[in-house]
């Protein structure tokens, strides 16, 4: 069966707030809701009639995370992140380059959602009533980046957050961010993952695995 993926770029960033439920009517998990996604996802629940259990986040930047704290608050769940990056669920600007325009931060919560969990440190599964969720730690855009991988449909679904895109890697300058990690973690994914796994992106459009060019640029699957 083929699971339902709502997705919707959303808010000054243009981030994609993804969520992945087994049908209509069924209990759904609400990935990176980032800036301005609180009435994109509120329409989709009700439309769907969804019944939110979770939010998950694949990194602690700013844009993948602004309504987190609304939407959790709204539906009575929690937020889960990896401990490396929970630092900037209450202090945004501490993710970003000292670069960054701070007007941009301007209505952000800074303040984390009412309930967080942590995500498992070096990854692993974590059962919801709407099926099982292998958490796989890739580091490199962030030192608490991770994807999230749906087990419950016949087609592979992974959400890669920034450190995987439609056009390939991400980027690797942000605080905490390391190539090195980018690489090593982008030939764990390549290696897990079938070709053909459809890659539900942090920005952009959503993509297939074989797509990105990830195996043809030295990221091989081991024979």
């Amino acid at each position: 069966m083929r699971m339902l993926v709502l997705s919707a770029a959303t808010g000054t960033f243009g981030t994609n707030v993804h969520i992945v439920a087994a049908g209509p009517g069924h209990p759904c998990l609400v990935v990176d809701p980032g800036h301005d996604s609180r009435e994109a996802v509120l329409r989709a629940v009700r439309t769907h009639r969804l019944e939110p259990e979770a939010i998950l986040i694949t990194h602690g930047h700013m844009d993948h995370t602004w309504d987190a704290v609304p939407l959790s608050r709204h539906y009575g769940v929690p937020a889960w992140i990896h401990p490396a990056d929970r630092y900037q669920l209450g202090a945004p600007a501490r993710g970003l380059p000292d670069s960054f325009p701070p007007d941009l931060l301007v209505g952000h919560p800074d303040r984390e959602p009412d309930e967080v969990r942590e995500l498992p440190e070096r990854g692993g599964e974590l059962t919801f009533a709407s099926g099982t969720v292998t958490v796989l730690h890739t580091p490199g855009h962030t030192s608490g980046s991770v994807m999230f991988r749906f087990d419950g449909g016949d087609e592979p679904l992974l959400a890669t957050g920034d450190t995987l895109l439609a056009s390939g890697r991400g980027r690797a300058d942000a605080p905490t961010a390391s190539p090195t990690s980018m690489e090593d973690s982008l030939r764990m994914v390549t290696g897990l993952c079938p070709e053909d796994t459809r890659l539900l992106t942090g920005h952009g459009p959503t993509s297939l695995l074989r797509q990105t060019g990830m195996h043809q640029t030295g990221i091989r699957r081991p024979v």
